[in-house]
């Protein structure tokens, strides 16, 4: 709203400087195998062209390789038909282009499919492709876990272990692809189903922005996976200096977990609250790039019974959201063993939606996908093994 408080300039970058340092702490290990060959995937296209370099070979090689790992979704060198079989032998013994392992996949009964992809070194994520009608979003993660232990989140009782990198992160995207035989065949482009991102899996990817928007750049890249930024959202919980960020170098949608209309609510149920508070949070979308009536930011609102689902607080959203170009995703709570919340009651949800859609704002209750195999919103979790330690709330 107007006069809202937000950070300055100077603190924002501080604090810029400060998450980007603490990222650093839980950095993915290199992506060299034990052998010593160097992962391709999660590669900006002057790294490719560095590496060429590197091994006496001329830049140009990096474009062919980029349109064989991510146009095509090539694995091996031997399929690279526009690369001399030599020169195909020269780049395995030094490189390979790689995959996460998919250790269990389960499709439930309404098509929803998830991935458990596990890593070189052990740790794992969840991944979720969601299909809509004729195409559908990869839900993908960013983090082993996660630090902001948002109450209704069976991801935040998993504490952090790591950052994803790049080619982690892009890698499940590619991997999901795979299982679907997405990638062009000699016939011609194969039909497309996965046809969006929404970076709303595990972690907090403004926690872990340079992997992220790395891997980001990749996936939007016209010459490789050429998704455009319309077609992936990022989600945040609010970290309210990236957020400027985000904006002016990716430009992607943004959506927002809100779900509370009260700091003090908020600060119960998503601590990182503490930090960033509403008006803080509010200023931020405000500032957005980009968000305009055709670009709506997303606020994702879990309806949790007689927690935040009267319809005061309803009231008080469309309060909190005039003036922002904005859509409202009510989410029916999706329980998860040993949760200590239920789901509001049908009633409930109607009645809050109507509220906020005759205030002018779109407001759909998503229907939950794939709660029969625990990969609705809020349900993901590995079992990997901590290995450091931060602040449950990162602050």
């Amino acid at each position: 709203m107007p006069g809202a408080p937000q950070m300055n300039a100077e603190l924002t970058a501080a604090e810029r400087d400060r998450i980007l340092a603490k990222s650093a702490i839980f950095a993915p290990p290199p992506a060299v195998l034990p052998d010593g060959r160097r992962e391709l995937v999660g590669l900006t296209r002057e790294e490719l062209a560095a590496e060429m370099v590197a091994i006496g070979e001329k830049p140009f090689r990096a474009k062919q390789l980029w349109h064989w790992i991510y146009h095509q979704g090539a694995t091996d060198f031997s399929v690279m038909s526009s690369i001399a079989k030599p020169m195909q032998a020269k780049l395995a013994e030094r490189f390979v282009v790689g995959r996460p392992e998919a250790t269990a996949v389960q499709t439930s009964s309404d098509g929803t499919r998830k991935f458990l992809f596990r890593y070189r070194d052990g740790q794992q994520v969840e991944t979720v492709y969601i299909p809509e009608f004729e195409r559908g979003s990869v839900c993908i993660s960013t983090q082993v876990g996660c630090t902001l232990s948002c109450k209704f989140c069976h991801t935040g009782t998993q504490k952090l272990t790591r950052n994803l990198g790049a080619a982690e992160i892009v890698g499940q995207f590619m991997a999901a692809r795979d299982s679907y035989g997405e990638w062009p065949t000699p016939d011609g482009e194969a039909p497309r189903l996965l046809s969006n991102i929404v970076v709303m899996g595990m972690g907090e990817p403004l926690y872990n922005y340079e992997a992220t928007a790395k891997a980001l750049r990749i996936a939007m890249d016209g010459e490789g996976i050429g998704l455009s930024r319309r077609r992936i959202t990022l989600s945040t919980s609010g970290v309210v200096p990236m957020m400027d960020r985000c904006g002016q170098e990716l430009g992607v949608n943004l959506a927002v977990s809100l779900h509370a209309v009260t700091d003090e609510l908020r600060n119960e149920i998503v601590p990182l609250n503490r930090k960033y508070p509403i008006a803080e949070l509010l200023a931020a979308c405000r500032r957005y790039p980009g968000a305009t009536n055709a670009r709506r930011i997303t606020f994702e609102y879990v309806m949790l019974d007689g927690i935040n689902d009267s319809p005061a607080e309803a009231r008080e959203l469309v309060r909190l959201l005039y003036g922002l170009p904005a859509k409202v995703n009510l989410i029916p709570f999706n329980p998860w063993p040993g949760s200590p919340y239920k789901t509001s009651t049908g009633a409930a949800v109607n009645a809050f939606a109507d509220i906020v859609s005759e205030a002018g704002y779109s407001a759909p209750v998503r229907r939950p996908r794939g709660r029969d195999i625990q990969a609705a919103c809020g349900q993901l979790r590995t079992e990997n093994e901590r290995v450091r330690r931060v602040p449950a709330e990162e602050s």
